[in-house]
């Protein structure tokens, strides 16, 4: 079940007129849990096994954790929470990685090691609610949060369907106390929340999934295609994960809204930053805060010398990129971002204030400086987007070989005009117009929440957004499946 199919329509308007007609808060949240937990057993019902073991470890040792001013006690039962959640997330997410390494070094000295080739099947979602329920536990450690004692509000905070596949990986600092109080309905939130899904819905269906008909079809076969079409394939990749992503944090964030809770930002128009170390406060805003508060932190984060902080940022960008998955293209992904970055981190006279108010700047047309840092920036992201869309370490080097070797030949760029005409072209003007709306609409969270259509007249404003939404459906390509990117994370 995913935001943008009918089964999910249909379940969201049951699961809303039920919550809102039940009195008690609690019955409310019990609502939520079961709903959560229909919603994630509808890809395999032994998913839910899975994550109500894991709560019930972080409920139970959060509970303990909080009972205890012994501090070796306390840091025992912190290292049991981390033992649990990570070996958990390593038993899933790298078991493959690591037997199948294991088997091929096997496999040099002469032995066949068919013993290993077991295939585990990672569960969705795995990643964002253990870094969650993993969160719980610290900060009952540091002393940031008390442990919740009842289990029907803890549930509801890590199985909140809305987010739970695919983040917002929200801190239970945040989201716990909004199920500990009870919420009235607010017809201007829920609005502004219909609104803000109907935004994520456009760009998925619109842009995020013909992107990645381009996409897919240049990277399934990488070596049949020249420089200049890996060069668009990539751009379209940068611009497709983004769109996707974004657009299910929207969607998220929006449904949340309906039940009266407020999740958190988790993109602030990452393509208009102009460094790097910009773009990571912008991109996964709840995945990159999570490991500077963690990882990076703990670690020492800015307080140590130069080339200590230097080691802190690479191990937290190779640690986030392994996140993403077991492979050598995830580590290079992630250390290739760190290394960008570092320059602007570690040299005073680059690591200059920024306003995180506004992207690309506060006037409303950018400087041609800022339109050379944005390109740059850029630039470097989509070169770090090779090792993490193509399917091995060997194909992206491959990849980024030939596009500068072979970006260099007129026949190689005629070729990938000819192929690249009509509807890529229509979708050009429409990527162009959705940035364009973005960059005017970047102090509002969501273009929709613009106060201008406010002004509208209520009629004209529902028929503009019922036509926006029946265009959306008829752009729908039938070829996609509809899945999003990070699901497989």
């Amino acid at each position: 079940m995913t935001f943008i199919t009918l089964t999910f329509a249909v379940f969201l308007m049951l699961v809303f007129a039920t919550y809102w007609s039940l009195p008690r808060q609690l019955a409310r949240n019990l609502l939520i849990v079961v709903a959560s937990y229909i919603f994630y057993g509808w890809w395999d019902w032994r998913f839910c096994l899975l994550m109500a073991g894991a709560s019930l470890v972080d409920f139970l040792l959060g509970l303990a954790i909080s009972s205890t001013t012994d501090l070796r006690y306390r840091r025992l039962l912190l290292v049991l929470s981390l033992s649990a959640n990570l070996g958990l997330l390593g038993f899933f997410k790298y078991f493959n990685f690591f037997a199948d390494s294991f088997a091929r070094l096997l496999n040099v000295i002469g032995w066949h090691a068919s013993w290993v080739e077991l295939r585990i099947i990672l569960p969705v979602g795995i990643s964002f609610y253990t870094f969650q329920t993993l969160s719980y536990t610290i900060d009952i450690y540091r002393g940031h949060l008390k442990a919740e004692r009842n289990p029907i509000n803890y549930l509801a905070f890590v199985s909140f369907f809305p987010q739970l596949v695919a983040g917002p990986i929200e801190r239970a600092t945040n989201l716990l106390p909004q199920f500990q109080t009870k919420r009235a309905f607010d017809y201007e939130e829920a609005a502004d929340g219909c609104r803000q899904f109907l935004w994520g819905f456009c760009k998925k269906l619109i842009l995020a999934d013909r992107l990645g008909l381009i996409v897919d079809h240049v990277y399934a076969d990488s070596s049949a295609h020249h420089g200049p079409t890996l060069i668009i394939a990539t751009i379209a990749f940068a611009f497709q994960i983004y769109c996707d992503f974004s657009a299910y944090s929207d969607m998220a964030i929006g449904t949340a809204k309906l039940f009266g809770i407020r999740l958190m930002q988790n993109f602030a128009h990452p393509y208009f930053s102009r460094s790097v170390a910009e773009f990571w406060r912008r991109w996964h805003i709840s995945l990159s805060t999570w490991f500077r508060d963690y990882v990076y932190i703990p670690l020492g984060g800015n307080r140590v010398s130069r080339s200590a902080q230097a080691t802190n940022i690479l191990i937290t960008f190779g640690l986030s990129g392994l996140w993403h998955g077991a492979s050598w293209n995830f580590l290079i992904w992630g250390l290739l971002n760190g290394l960008f970055i570092l320059p602007q981190t570690l040299l005073p006279r680059l690591n200059t204030k920024r306003s995180k108010e506004f992207a690309g700047g506060e006037s409303s047309f950018p400087t041609p400086k800022s339109i050379a840092s944005m390109f740059v920036t850029f630039l470097l992201i989509s070169i770090t987007w090779v090792f993490f869309r193509a399917p091995t370490l060997d194909s992206s080097i491959d990849i980024l070989t030939r596009m500068v070797t072979e970006s260099f030949n007129g026949t190689y760029w005629h070729e990938m005009a000819t192929l690249y005409s009509g509807d890529q072209l229509r979708l050009l003007w429409l990527l162009v117009g959705f940035f364009t709306i973005e960059w005017f609409t970047r102090l509002y969270p969501h273009p929709f929440a613009n106060p201008l259509l406010a002004r509208l007249w209520l009629p004209v404003r529902w028929a503009a957004f019922t036509a926006i939404f029946w265009t959306a459906i008829l752009m729908t390509n039938q070829e996609r499946t509809g899945s999003f990117i990070y699901f497989q994370f």
